[in-house]
């Protein structure tokens, strides 16, 4: 019985490849691995004809607003209305 994964027998015109989607259009291909290539053959003259971006693009962060300090704020609950409420049993 031949292995055909042993290294004797590899053929050396095999190429690994992998699944990758389109960064443009979204459709799924196949590329070589490691390309580094993320458009399609079809959005790639699109994507050609852009303009290159003006600065590498940068760690993304949420803006974070300055807490707003409330000073002597305070609540009352009103005790007289809370026995009007009855629990239902069982589950639920």
């Amino acid at each position: 019985m031949k292995n055909e994964h042993s290294g004797k027998d590899k053929n050396k015109n095999e190429v690994g490849v992998e699944l990758k989607y389109c960064e443009h259009c979204g459709g799924l291909w196949v590329r070589e691995r490691g390309a580094g290539i993320v458009y399609c053959e079809k959005c790639q003259p699109m994507v050609a004809d852009l303009p290159a971006p003006k600065k590498k693009p940068q760690r993304i962060a949420l803006p974070i607003r300055p807490h707003t300090a409330i000073e002597e704020y305070g609540f009352e609950v009103d005790e007289e209305g809370l026995d009007d409420f009855e629990a239902a049993g069982g589950a639920a």
